[in-house]
């Protein structure tokens, strides 16, 4: 604690530590929007239970003196196989939002992913110097999607990467119950319009309003195919559960696709991804990475996926924790962290990099 007898940063040293940070810091009803998932949200805390349960089994008599966490995403180097998660308004968290976290990202050598939803444009985004992927919502309107594919690759984006499962959003009871709505001065700057997003009224979640209207609910596979047709940049296809949609997506192009259930805020009741990685990884052809996302909170976590053939991890609710605990620097420790929590995973676990991570047994907890 510091003299004020608020929560100090430099105390932290697990990502759980921001956490309790985050909850005491921010406004309930932001903490709400930022924490909760969807329906009863069985979904949400099936995520950390199924990664709880998933054991590697260590190798020894290994020399792990130069143990390195670096790699590839995309086929560009990464400090660690992380990259930072797409996640909304991120300025409800500090005043600086995606910025200071996008710094954040940068300083660690990991890739940040911009969303859609963004409160900072893409633009001043790319131009602090790190590596940014742009998130697209397909919008209701095909030429406005288009207009954010073009702008996301003139501000310099390295890869798109299409949200597949949010037709709208699933129902978020604690932003229902809450009549959330969005403070003056957040909005959505990538789309043009969003007044219905700061329209609080009673029973509904005004963000899920707006999105609702802007994104749109016929995303096909021939979508897919235009997007592939339509962009230079590396295609990632980012909520995919069903290891036959893995396949077919592969199949027309992408160049990797995330196994998520949106951190559990979409449908409730859908499965753990990583209870399908496995099956995903098997499925899909060698050029085609996979990646991670929901749930991911330790360097321990990433060494599970990699275990089970992951690329990589995306990792979201914990940069906005130590974004909201300490701005830039404390999201920048938040991925610290990580990086430091992953290093001493792959060395205790026999692997002096990355790709031994991959030959690793795993096994199941009952």
């Amino acid at each position: 604690m510091t003299s004020r007898g608020e929560p100090d940063p430099a105390e932290a040293h697990c990502l759980a530590d921001f956490e309790r940070i985050a909850a005491s810091v921010l406004p309930p009803e932001v903490w709400d929007y930022l924490a909760g998932g969807s329906g009863a949200e069985s979904t949400l805390d099936a995520n950390r239970r199924a990664l709880d349960r998933v054991c590697v089994v260590p190798r020894v008599l290994r020399d792990v003196a130069e143990c390195s966490t670096a790699t590839t995403l995309l086929g560009r180097p990464v400090r660690m196989p992380v990259a930072v998660a797409p996640v909304a308004y991120q300025r409800l968290a500090h005043p600086e939002g995606e910025a200071a976290t996008a710094r954040a990202a940068a300083a660690a050598g990991v890739p940040f992913l911009v969303s859609t939803l963004s409160s900072v444009p893409v633009e001043e985004l790319t131009a602090l110097g790190g590596s940014v992927w742009f998130q697209l919502y397909w919008q209701r309107d095909p030429a406005r999607a288009r207009d954010l594919v073009r702008r996301a690759e003139d501000a310099g984006c390295e890869a798109l990467v299409l949200t597949v499962d949010v037709p709208w959003m699933g129902r978020r009871l604690r932003d229902v119950r809450n009549r959330f709505a969005l403070p003056e001065g957040v909005r959505a700057v990538h789309l043009a319009e969003g007044a219905d997003a700061h329209e609080r009224s009673a029973g509904r979640s005004a963000v899920a309003v707006h999105t609702g209207r802007a994104f749109s609910p016929s995303v096909t596979w021939s979508t897919l195919a235009e997007l592939r047709r339509g962009t230079r940049l590396p295609l990632v296809l980012k909520g995919v559960l069903d290891p036959e949609d893995a396949v077919r997506a592969a199949a027309e192009g992408v160049d990797a696709v995330v196994v998520s259930n949106h951190g559990g805020r979409q449908l409730d009741g859908a499965p753990p991804g990583v209870e399908v990685l496995a099956e995903v990884v098997r499925g899909v052809p060698d050029g085609c990475e996979v990646l991670l996302d929901s749930g991911v909170r330790s360097g321990t976590d990433v060494l599970r996926a990699l275990a089970l053939g992951a690329r990589g991890v995306l990792v979201g609710r914990p940069a906005v924790w130590g974004l909201a605990a300490a701005g830039a620097a404390g999201a920048a420790r938040v991925l610290d962290l990580l990086a430091a929590e992953l290093h001493d995973a792959l060395g205790l676990s026999g692997c002096a990099g990355v790709s031994e991570a991959r030959d690793l047994r795993t096994l199941r907890l009952p």
